[in-house]
């Protein structure tokens, strides 16, 4: 059995299909652009089934929660256009996992980001550590709490 924590952790990330959808569509669009329509990744999903195979409406019920039962053919289309696991819309802990993984990357597409990573990379394990708790430091100066990975133990 799974301890209530495990369990707490669990319930907080349990999201239904429209909020999971909803987060692709907003995670995965490049910054400064306007997300796809929704006629837009049906178009794209149909050019790579060679068949339609989704409209843009069923999308959208989908992503609206009007629909909530999809076939897993739309599943596994829906994952292919977004890059992501189809047991993204089924499973909480890949979900949470996938999620981790476009937070990070999100985050990398900032140049800056980007920059600091890169610059640090070469940095022995003690200096790394050492930015580390800087910018644990400045997290806590802007109010933003705990730095997520350091909450899961990685360091």
């Amino acid at each position: 059995m799974s301890s209530a924590a495990e369990r707490g952790a669990s319930d907080e990330v349990s999201r239904t299909l429209a909020q999971k959808l909803e987060h692709l569509f907003v995670t995965t669009t490049p910054n400064g652009q306007k997300a796809p329509s929704h006629e837009d990744v049906a178009t794209a999903i149909n050019i790579a089934a060679g068949e339609r195979a989704i409209s843009g409406t069923y999308i959208w019920q989908l992503r609206t929660g009007r629909k909530t039962n999809p076939t897993k053919k739309h599943l596994e289309a829906l994952a292919r256009y977004f890059g992501v696991s189809p047991a993204y819309f089924l499973d909480d802990a890949e979900t949470q996992r996938i999620d981790e993984q476009l937070a990070l990357l999100q985050a990398l597409k900032e140049n800056d980001v980007r920059t600091i990573a890169l610059r640090a990379h070469e940095l022995s394990t003690s200096s790394r550590q050492t930015l580390a708790g800087v910018v644990s430091h400045l997290r806590k100066l802007e109010g933003l709490g705990e730095d997520p990975d350091l909450q899961n133990g990685d360091a």
